[in-house]
């Protein structure tokens, strides 16, 4: 069975955005992989919208703001983006702590787009002003790359698995941009995973629990908290190849944003999405296919661009091998 893998890019924490992509596990996320290459490719739409909060704090590295001052935002961010996840993957045959181990390396590429309209009123000292206007920004090219490596252990109905990621910064990223594709610093998230998949009643539950702590970005001197994220997916295979469920997943920031660029305090950032997903395994001779529809709408949005988002996925790996006949 394939894991349907997903992404995210409207996200948390210093400028609303954030290592962790809510969703990008989901269903079978602790299920067995069938040793060999993989390739999981993923196709990501989202259209969100942030609050005064959010558009402050993308203000702040794009207009060079040093000081503190008083005020209030009337303000709309808007922002879309199509967006493709290349995932190469490959498990290994050889157990390792008892565990099937597998290698992973996510390659983002896309455009993205937001708008900004605004109304600000306020003071800084004696003076007061108001100014009121909009901008826009796009970007396309690669974001970051997150090479991945996991543990999963299997007994009977129940399933195990323990993952880590880290984010390497070499996508498009500018602290002047309004949008951009990588984060700007370094980040590790590391978490594990619960599958319970009865194969005899066609059901299955999951859920990833994990752990995001993010370096300091060097270009400006502003460091998000520890980030906390829970995804989680429902199904119930109708045939042996199709399946239907819910999905979910909560997102939240468990400390202060620091540093000597933070300008928005503690902005500590959080959002809950749920939806539902359509599956079909999709025999190919030696190799199996897998293709996945699901959509998630957020919401109790806090610090962060919220709205919804859709991802198809069409993963392909080596198919598993036949069983046995039952001996009479």
């Amino acid at each position: 069975m394939i894991v349907g893998l997903s992404t995210d890019f409207a996200r948390a924490d210093e400028t609303g955005v954030s290592l962790w992509v809510p969703g990008f596990f989901g269903s079978l996320a602790a299920t067995p992989q069938t040793p060999g290459f993989a390739l999981a490719n993923i196709f990501y739409a989202p259209s969100v919208g942030a609050g005064g909060s959010v558009v402050f704090a993308r203000q702040v590295t794009r207009g060079d703001i040093t000081a503190n001052f008083n005020g209030n935002l009337n303000a709309r961010l808007d922002g879309r983006a199509d967006l493709y996840l290349a995932i190469p993957s490959y498990t290994f045959s050889t157990p390792v702590l008892g565990a099937q181990a597998m290698i992973a390396m996510a390659i983002p590429y896309g455009g993205s787009f937001a708008g900004v309209n605004a109304t600000l009123n306020g003071a800084v000292g004696p003076r007061e002003f108001a100014v009121s206007g909009g901008t826009s920004d796009n970007v396309l090219g690669f974001g970051d790359l997150l090479p991945m490596f996991s543990l999963r252990w299997n007994a009977g109905v129940n399933n195990y698995m323990a993952y880590v990621t880290t984010n390497i910064p070499i996508g498009i990223y500018n602290p002047d941009n309004l949008v951009n594709l990588g984060i700007g610093h370094a980040a590790t998230d590391a978490g594990g995973a619960y599958t319970y998949f009865n194969p005899q009643t066609s059901n299955e539950l999951s859920g990833t629990l994990g752990f995001t702590y993010n370096y300091g970005n060097p270009q400006t001197q502003y460091q998000n908290g520890v980030d906390m994220h829970f995804d989680w997916g429902a199904s119930h295979f109708l045939t042996k190849q199709w399946q239907i469920g819910a999905v979910g997943y909560a997102y939240q920031e468990l400390s202060c944003d620091s540093g000597a660029g933070d300008r928005v305090g503690c902005f500590e950032s959080r959002v809950f999405g749920a939806g539902g997903q359509v599956g079909y395994i999709i025999p190919m001779g030696k190799l199996q296919g897998y293709l996945n529809v699901k959509a998630y709408k957020e919401f109790a949005a806090e610090n962060r661009a919220y709205g919804w988002n859709a991802w198809l996925t069409f993963a392909i790996s080596q198919a598993a091998p036949a069983q046995p006949p039952a001996r009479q």
